[in-house]
This record gives structure tokens, sequence and C-alpha cells, in this order.
């Protein structure tokens, strides 16, 4: 019996996540792609959505390969009719999600009175208005589960200004409020809000050169994901401030 409870006792070590649902927004690539792997190497089964059928496709096919539950589902997470397709559909494959990540982002830079009405809307729908939606879409069943983790991918922008980032900053702004407002919400039902701010990271959302010893890599933020999901049941990381060691 000894070693049978030595042998379980590892195993949950390995795969602290065997019986979480993780659904990840603009999972296909870069910082999602890499959170959802993180996620399936610790146990979980993954729900990832994107708008790149190519990614996707790829993506899903790597995280089966890995031994991985996986459903992914093509999703505009800006309309609500999406979203509740893509919630709908990964809770009849995989369960009732106890993990969401809210990743799907854009960036558009530039001085705020050269930016379009179109600009704004496709920054804040994406950044912002997406989290709201899926968001809401998820926490029933959380609820009814009386547990779960939502994790919001904002930025430094979202605690810091400069110039060209009139837009980007109003949307990662405009997230910190709503996360923090949504922990506050949730916490009596069990679940755990939680953002991470993660400096520049080397992935293609900007097309600015990057010296790859002075950024961010994708499996940083994935690596902080995990830590925020393994944290133990009486608390949670509220907001982790994630920068690089060397600084540009």
């Amino acid at each position: 019996m000894a070693l049978i409870s030595r042998t379980n006792t590892a195993d949950s070590e390995f795969s602290p996540l065997t019986d979480a649902v993780a659904l990840i927004t603009g999972g296909s690539r870069g910082i999602g792609r890499a959170v959802a792997l993180r996620l399936a190497s610790m146990g979980a089964s993954v729900a990832i959505c994107g708008r790149d059928n190519s990614a996707l496709s790829e993506t899903a096919e790597t995280l089966k390969n890995s031994g991985a539950r996986v459903f992914s589902h093509d999703a505009d997470v800006t309309h609500s009719a999406d979203v509740a397709e893509l919630v709908q559909k990964s809770q009849a494959a995989l369960g009732s999600i106890t993990i969401l990540v809210n990743n799907a982002g854009v960036g558009l830079f530039g001085p705020t009175h050269e930016k379009s009405e179109a600009d704004w809307d496709r920054v804040l729908d994406t950044n912002l208005k997406s989290v709201f939606l899926v968001s809401k879409a998820v926490v029933p069943s959380m609820i009814q589960l009386g547990r779960g983790d939502i994790i919001n991918i904002s930025s430094l922008a979202g605690k810091n200004a400069f110039a060209g980032g009139g837009i980007y900053c109003a949307s990662k702004w405009g997230l910190q409020g709503l996360s923090a407002c949504m922990a506050e919400d949730l916490r009596e039902h069990g679940i755990r809000v939680s953002t991470i701010c993660p400096g520049s990271v080397a992935t293609e959302f900007s097309s600015r050169p990057k010296d790859p010893a002075k950024v961010l890599s994708a499996d940083d933020v994935a690596h902080a994901v995990a830590m925020i999901v393994t944290q133990g049941p009486q608390s949670f990381l509220s907001e982790v401030h994630l920068r690089p060691l060397r600084k540009s």
C-alpha cells in the first residue's frame, strides 16, 4: 500500500490538473498556444479557439499528440453568439470548464488622434469586450461547481502610459478594472480571478524587432499561468507582473 501511495502522490505532483478542463482563447499561437501546451502537460483537458484555422489545427494536433484531451473551435470571441457556441461545445466535449484563460488580444499603436473608430472598436472589443463575454458564459457552471480560475492576460501597459499606446492602454487599463471587480464578485463562489501583466513578449503580436535576451517568451507567461492554477485553495494570486530579467 505504501508503494501505491507514493506512486499516486508522484502522479498528482506531475499531473496536478488531471481533473481540470481549461479553455484558452486565442489558443492557436503565441502566448495562448504556450499556455495550452503547459496546462495539457499538467494533465488538463484543453479547449482552444482562434480565427486562423491552419494554426488552430496545427496546435490541436500537437496537443493531441501529447496525449491530451482536446477540443478546438473556430470562434470570434467578440461576438456573443460565437462565444455561446464555443462554451457549449467545449463543455459538451470535455466537461465543465474549471480554468478560463482570456488571452485573445490585438495591438494597434500610434497617436490616438490618428486612429479611427474602427481601430478603437477592434482593440476594445478584442481585448476587453471578449473577456466580459467569455467570462459571462463560463461563470454559471463554475458557480455550480463552487470553484474555478479565470486568468486574464493583461499587460504592463495596463499599469503604465506611453506615447502611441492610447487605444491599447485603454483596453488594458479597462481590463485591470474589470478583473479586479470580477474577483470581488466571484470570490464568495470559490472562483479566483487573476491578471497576468507581462512586459514585452517575443511573439508575432508586434512587428517591432526585439533582442531575445531582453524580452519575455510565451513560455514565461505560461509558467505564470501554471503557478496561478496550482496555488493553494485558500488563497489566490490576484495580479502578477512579469518582466524580463535584462532591461532593453
